[in-house]
């Protein structure tokens, strides 16, 4: 597990190659077995392979979700807040699940964040995706995650980088 931790990168440029159905079968079960407050589970997974929709799904934001459009699979993890009060903190671990989990497949990734920006001055993106993808208007949109082959290679953050100030033992 380390070793993909550390292996970690946020990667936006992915090889014009499908992702094998086994492949996103195995996402789907990671997504799905991913911890949740009281077991309550109050997340939705939206999977898109079409790449028309990622096209639009692209344009969410005004800056920062360009590169899902040249990936093969997005992900959109949204939640009905009203079945649970820590909504956000549950979608947010299905989300790192589904990384490691790619990253273990062979995939790249990139988390976007959706939740409280803005697709324009007067529409959030939110509810651009939620119109894109017909979701219910309970679905609260947290974040996108592009998945592709890496057509680039990050190296790790080396160790030394690593801002341990920030961490405290008592």
């Amino acid at each position: 597990m380390m070793d993909l931790v550390r292996m970690r990168r946020s990667i936006r440029k992915y090889k014009d190659k499908d992702i094998d159905p086994r492949t996103i079968d195995d996402l789907k079960e990671a997504a799905l077995r991913a911890p949740s407050s009281r077991g309550i589970n109050p997340w939705r997974f939206v999977f898109v392979d079409d790449r028309e929709i990622l096209s639009k799904l692209s344009r969410a934001k005004e800056h920062g979700s360009d590169f899902i459009k040249g990936a093969r699979l997005g992900i959109v993890v949204c939640a009905d807040e009203r079945e649970s009060d820590v909504w956000v903190e549950d979608c947010s671990i299905a989300s790192i699940i589904l990384q490691l989990t790619g990253l273990s497949l062979g995939l790249g990734s990139c988390w976007i964040q959706i939740r409280n920006r803005s697709y324009s001055r007067d529409r959030s993106s939110e509810d651009y995706v939620r119109e894109v993808l017909d979701l219910p208007q309970g679905l609260k949109v947290e974040s996108m995650i592009a998945f592709g082959y890496p057509d680039e290679e990050r190296e790790p953050v080396p160790g030394d980088k690593l801002e341990y100030d920030k961490v405290l033992q008592r």
